[in-house]
């Protein structure tokens, strides 16, 4: 069975769509296209903004216009992640599999982070039969790398009252409140020295690590291929001089790095110390993740001398700093037991041409003040190391309101249909209802959407029946608020 067979049909066609148009982070363009056409062609008023966000409006069904405006929104681009390094996200359409009662990719990301929340939007302003008030969604762009769309919103574009957000992961979880967030990124400039010729040079590897979510997994205690590198690295620097020609890792801030390798050398009469050492250390690491990362792979080959190595001082300094920065969950929150509070994720490490290393770390909290606490204590470690250490603008966490009407709406709504009420939360990972904050403060918001699991990974995958359960929830919901007055 393919994609467009399953059912809801109209809304797994329209996904089957926008699975087969590339959408990397402000790469937009031709699902904007899409989005502009598929309005046009049902007869939908819609229009791209500045930013390049795509709105659009649906009168109501007659005898409903008194209702609340409900907007229903997405973001248009999706995490690009690959097993095969040589996938061409800006010109390849995703591969979907349906696999027993789930929908995932042949080895690359699903894209079902938002594509599917844009795929029930549209399928929504699309459907002629379903009764409901004035209508508009907002499909937003560069979601996971900025939340530029977000940020970009203009006060006026939107005419709503109620926003329902389409970015939630979880089945029976109706969410009304997110972690803000804050990406933190060290600068390392080296001089480049000449590579020793008595020392015996290595290739460290480690890869199909599980990954995942910055936020949405942080708390599963994964992997992190960069500080499983730095660690090895730093264990050898205690009793040998380690000279680093190469180091990678890791790729986007907000998924937890899968893979990272290191090229460096020791001195020849060590060279049996070595593998002696990463023998011992493998059989560390498969016992502390055993039954978790069941696919981890961590290797050690020899390699031909290199062009180059890292400075002595730049090369202790990076490793030191890599493998004292934190990673993972800081604190749990007391208000919602279950919901991590602070997090950071050592996201990245890559050379740049210009002599430069970047290492980049992902920080949340639903609480700003250890936000910032956090990303400062990052700083520090990177500080102390020699690094530049900036800043980004982040975004702000989005506070509950347990007296929100939209709230109790899609809760009712769910229960009625299949007899489960909703359990109600809050989500370490960023939701752009924080930003729609800022310039609309009297939106009514709440998030919901189908069963993922293991987002922003090659693993990604989408439940199906609860992609049903999804979208009846959605329709009784649009149906109860037409109902209403202003």
């Amino acid at each position: 069975m393919e994609v467009k067979d399953l059912q809801p049909k109209q809304v797994f066609e329209i996904f089957d769509q926008i699975t087969k148009i590339p959408r990397p982070s402000k790469k937009e363009e031709k699902i904007r296209e899409y989005l502009l056409d598929f309005a046009k062609k049902h007869g939908i008023d819609a229009h791209a903004d500045k930013t390049g966000n795509v709105i659009m409006r649906k009168p109501a069904t007659p005898g409903h216009e008194d209702a609340p405006t409900v907007i229903l929104q997405g973001h248009m681009d999706m995490v690009c992640e690959s097993n095969d390094k040589s996938f061409d996200f800006e010109n390849s359409p995703i591969q979907t599999i349906v696999d027993g009662e789930w929908v995932r990719a042949n080895g690359t990301t699903l894209g079902a982070d938002n594509g599917i929340g844009v795929a029930a939007s549209l399928a929504i302003m699309a459907d002629e039969k379903l009764v409901h008030g004035p209508l508009e969604a907002l499909i937003t762009v560069d979601e996971e790398t900025g939340m530029t769309g977000a940020n970009g919103l203009e006060k006026g574009e939107l005419k709503g009252t109620i926003l329902i957000n389409l970015d939630s992961e979880d089945d029976a979880e109706v969410f009304v409140g997110c972690a803000g967030g804050i990406d933190t990124v060290a600068t390392f400039t080296y001089k480049r020295s000449c590579a020793p010729v008595d020392f015996h040079y290595f290739k460290m590897d480690v890869r199909d690590g599980l990954g995942g979510h910055s936020g949405g997994d942080i708390h599963l205690g994964r992997a992190n291929a960069n500080k499983l590198v730095a660690r090895f690295l730093f264990n050898l620097m205690k009793n040998s001089d380690v000279a680093i020609s190469e180091i990678d890792g890791g790729n986007l801030r907000n998924a937890i790095p899968r893979a990272a390798h290191a090229v460096f050398g020791v001195h020849t009469s060590r060279k049996e110390d070595v593998r002696v050492a990463f023998n011992k250390y493998v059989a560390d690491i498969e016992g502390e993740y055993a039954g978790l990362e069941v696919n981890l792979k961590l290797d050690l080959e020899s390699v031909d001398k290199p062009e180059f190595t890292l400075d002595s001082a730049t090369s202790r300094n990076l490793i030191l700093s890599l493998y004292c920065a934190p990673h993972g969950v800081i604190s749990m929150s007391r208000d919602m037991p279950g919901l991590t509070e602070t997090s950071t994720n050592l996201a990245s490490v890559k050379m740049k041409g210009d002599d430069k290393i970047l290492v980049t770390t992902s920080q949340r909290s639903c609480v700003d003040s250890r936000k910032y606490d956090i990303a400062n204590q990052v700083e520090a470690v990177f500080t102390l190391a020699g690094a530049e250490v900036e800043h980004g603008d982040g975004y702000p966490a989005w506070s509950p309101n347990l007296d929100s009407r939209i709230m109790h709406i899609v809760s009712d709504a769910y229960e009625e249909l299949y007899g489960v009420k909703p359990a109600i939360k809050a989500i370490h990972a960023g939701l752009e209802c924080a930003l729609f904050k800022q310039n609309y403060p009297d939106l009514d918001m709440v998030s919901f959407g189908p069963t993922l699991r293991d987002v922003h990974s090659p693993s990604e995958r989408m439940h199906i029946p609860a992609v049903e359960r999804f979208w009846g929830q959605l329709r009784r919901t649009i149906e109860k608020v037409a109902d209403l007055k202003k």
